[in-house]
């Protein structure tokens, strides 16, 4: 039977929560992420936020930030839910993406700001991967939006978490 701890997402959300540890991830794991200047906005077990800077690093021939960066912030914003959920699980699950949509209503300038809120669903389904060992697929949804509240984006991960096997030893 899984142990549970519900106290490793607290600790993970304390460690993303903190900018400079935060940064020093980012430079070591998501080297991208640091130099396009995403920052987490706020974080919860049910929400993240994450912004992105216009700014030269990002910018696309159409003065505007360039869609990959756009998508990398909002996939950081689901998965740091989902990285929440699985942060010292036992038994250790992995994550990751297996699809992605994305569609683009305004063009993207200044700090875009991007919005997740499906960590009760995120949560549920980590729960059930370590509960079953079964693989889980969710899907978690990303909106982002500009400093004058317009929509500009939204995306859609699908992420699979998978509780692994421990090791007869």
């Amino acid at each position: 039977m899984p142990s549970v701890k519900p106290q490793s997402a607290e600790q993970f959300l304390k460690l993303a929560s903190s900018p400079n540890k935060l940064r020093l991830f980012m430079l070591a794991k998501l080297p991208m992420a640091y130099l396009a200047g995403l920052r987490v906005a706020a974080i919860s077990q049910e929400r993240a936020v994450v912004t992105i800077p216009y700014k030269y690093l990002n910018k696309n021939p159409f003065n505007s930030i360039y869609f990959a960066c756009l998508s990398m912030a909002a996939e950081l914003s689901t998965g740091l839910l989902c990285m929440a959920q699985t942060y010292q699980a036992d038994p250790a699950v992995s994550m990751l993406v297996v699809h992605m949509e994305g569609s683009f209503t305004k063009k993207a300038v200044g700090t875009i700001s991007f919005r997740c809120e499906d960590g009760a669903r995120i949560k549920a389904a980590a729960d059930q991967t370590k509960a079953t060992g079964e693989g889980v697929t969710v899907v978690a949804t990303s909106t982002g939006i500009d400093e004058s509240g317009d929509q500009v984006a939204e995306f859609r991960f699908t992420w699979s978490l998978k509780a692994k096997r421990k090791s007869m030893a």
